[in-house]
């Protein structure tokens, strides 16, 4: 099956009310409890209490144990919420954690019947409510499972414009349509027949899967629409009849936890990332990914309200465990590792011979930092993170600790590339649509036309030449409130410390300080702006270890080669401190000791971790002498310990 730009264009006249659902949704969510402050009676222990600890858990019998008890810790914690005198406490997730614990089913019909009275519309709507079918299958009474089903007859259900959308949306026409076989299409919302929705919805998954796959997923390593994928694929394998599509949402869901893992430091997620959020994007750790690492891995704390999405997995996630060498990729690392990853963009529209670009991802972890970036451009054009270095910090709650730049840009042209929507009132509607952000020029979330990005090892190299007339012709860069001696040096070097990294940023131009994004509120963090067109940024990284003092550090980089021209066009020559000279030209391929990279010949997955060819639908998972092996085209799963261990790659 095809999916054209006529089914997105379709959704235009009401693709605003469906973002509005959302938000009153998750606004309705928060007001029900679900984000009741730390300290209150049902507080969570597991985000006001201690770290976690960092040590491997060998036994499986224990870390199943441990998984369990988180489980249950979310879902006990949701439950808690409910005031028997006050429905309003009761959305879908606390209707979820009751029928899971199997206690007050007819409170839990009784509000079923009410809230299904004004049914939403759209995937947010549906993913919840298909849980609470499931799950209430023999809970729920005769008149709350027809109000659920008359819902699905009545409402119409929209589909959304992004990746995430359409896999919740076509994850929950499946389910409802295997629980509801054999009937009419005027039984409907779409007019289609139970076998037809079935059909469609199994087509677009099936294509979903073969696509990210191959190519590589649009939405990669995002912040939080991680839950938005794990979610809809947990319900499938969980519920679905099919053996082949529960085997094919197993899959998915170790596919993307593999990836996840092989993308954190202590459990938080860091850049570059598809989709993020003005929060997370400097609280790294402040973002439903950490829910996942927690309830997967038990090595960091999880965000406040189990993440809100997070209590929707957590009802089911008895019936998924994440593989052993994926726990120990997560957990379990003695050596400093690349990992180069091949993405691609959200799909263009418009203003573009291409219509989904190559994405090309780096990775570079440290027991002390991680420096992760992709090669510039836009991947998305709202809420993109392009690259950072992120410090590991004993405890990460509440800590910013990240460093980065951008461009801030703001353009109708450019969510016109993206959207299938007419442009007139693009900028404001997306700052009234959970972006508040994006049309302010202290922002610090975003990617950019006018950026390209050179990442090798711990240097991040990123050029920026941004046309006159484009609305903000300036730089932001990221400083941090927990950096510690912070020094600007007549070199042009800023130098600074952050947990046990030592930190070099070069600004190519001129600049000055300013506050952060006002919508953020002032937590202390600086913001280096620099207002030029030709522009750039060079930050390396070290341990602190590597050198006898912050000093010694500092002599180093002074003494390194560094060349910089910015007229015509800005270009970098700069030997690193892991001896690599590294050239970079805007709109050039970069080299390294005289070799051009070529992204032409990367892989979907190149690591000590994960390995795919792209195009294969193949991904060889490997932690040690663990190996598991996941296969889309023999739909199998396949598990050995081999006879040799290779050593993590050091490049």
């Amino acid at each position: 099956m095809h999916f054209s730009l006529s089914q997105f264009s379709c959704l235009n006249p009401v693709l605003s009310r469906a973002r509005s659902a959302r938000t009153a949704w998750i606004a309705a969510l928060i007001a029900a409890g679900v984000s009741a402050p730390v300290g209150s009676l049902h507080a969570q222990p597991s985000y006001s209490g201690p770290m976690p600890s960092a040590a491997v858990v060998e036994r499986a019998d224990h870390r199943r144990e441990a998984y369990f008890k988180r489980i249950d810790e979310a879902i006990n914690w949701r439950a808690g919420l409910v005031k028997r005198d006050n429905l309003n406490t009761m959305d879908m997730a606390a209707i979820c954690a009751k029928l899971v614990l199997r206690e007050d089913a007819d409170l839990c019909s009784r509000r079923v019947i009410e809230l299904m009275k004004e049914p939403g519309t759209g995937p947010f709507w549906m993913f919840p409510v298909v849980a609470v079918a499931y799950l209430g299958q023999d809970q729920l009474s005769t008149e709350a499972k027809a109000a659920i089903r008359k819902a699905w007859s009545s409402q119409l259900q929209l589909r959304g414009d992004t990746e995430n959308h359409w896999a919740m949306y076509y994850s929950s026409l499946y389910l409802m349509a295997e629980l509801y076989p054999n009937e009419a299409g005027s039984t409907w919302f779409s007019g289609k027949s139970s076998e037809e929705n079935l059909a469609e919805a199994r087509d677009y998954l099936i294509h979903w899967m073969n696509l990210a796959t191959t190519v590589g997923q649009g939405e990669f390593n995002p912040t939080h629409y991680i839950g938005e994928y794990a979610i809809p694929m947990i319900f499938i394998a969980t519920w679905s009849k099919d053996p082949a599509m529960r085997i094919r949402a197993h899959m998915m869901l170790d596919w993307i936890f593999a990836d996840h893992a092989a993308s954190t430091l202590d459990g938080v997620l860091r850049g570059a990332n598809a989709r993020t959020d003005d929060l997370s994007v400097t609280e790294r750790w402040n973002a439903l990914a950490t829910f996942f690492s927690w309830i997967l891995f038990g090595n960091t704390p999880t965000t406040a309200s189990y993440g809100g999405w997070g209590i929707y997995f957590a009802v089911v996630a008895k019936n998924y465990e994440v593989p052993e060498v994926i726990y120990r990729i997560a957990v379990d690392r003695d050596k400093d590792f690349t990992q180069e990853d091949l993405k691609r963009s959200r799909r263009r529209w418009r203003y573009s011979d291409v219509e989904i670009f190559p994405v090309y991802k780096t990775n570079y972890i440290r027991r002390d930092y991680a420096v992760g970036s992709y090669q510039g451009d836009i991947s998305d054009p709202i809420q993109a993170h392009v690259w950072d270095v992120t410090w590991s910090v004993p405890d990460p709650r509440g800590v910013h600790n990240t460093m980065f730049s951008l461009h801030p840009i703001s353009s109708p042209e450019d969510l016109q590339m993206y959207f299938a929507e007419t442009p007139d009132w693009m900028q404001l509607g997306v700052t009234r649509e959970m972006k508040p952000s994006y049309d302010s020029p202290d922002k610090m979330l975003g990617s950019s036309r006018f950026e390209r990005v050179f990442q090798n090892q711990d240097t991040v190299i990123a050029l920026y030449d941004i046309p006159a007339g484009t609305r903000f012709e300036h730089v932001n860069g990221f400083f941090s409130k927990d950096l510690q001696d912070l020094t600007e040096d007549a070199s042009g070097w800023i130098f600074a410390r952050g947990g046990n990294t030592y930190l070099a940023y070069r600004p190519l131009a001129p600049y000055t300080w300013e506050k952060t994004w006002s919508w953020a509120k002032d937590k202390g963090d600086k913001r280096l702006y620099s207002p030029h067109r030709k522009n750039g940024t060079i930050v390396q990284a070290a341990s602190a270890s590597e050198f006898a003092s912050f000093a010694d550090f500092q002599a180093a980089i002074r003494a390194l080669p560094l060349t910089v021209k910015l007229e015509p066009t800005p270009s970098v020559t700069f030997k690193s401190l892991r001896g690599k000279t590294l050239r970079f030209t805007y709109g050039q391929s970069p080299s390294v000791d005289g070799k051009t990279v070529d992204y032409s010949k990367w892989k979907l997955f190149q690591g000590p971790y994960l390995n795919s060819e792209k195009g294969s639908r193949k991904l060889t998972i490997t932690h040690g002498a663990l190996e598991r092996t996941l296969d889309f085209n023999t739909l199998s799963i396949r598990d050995r310990v081999t006879d040799t261990v290779a050593p993590a790659s050091k490049k």
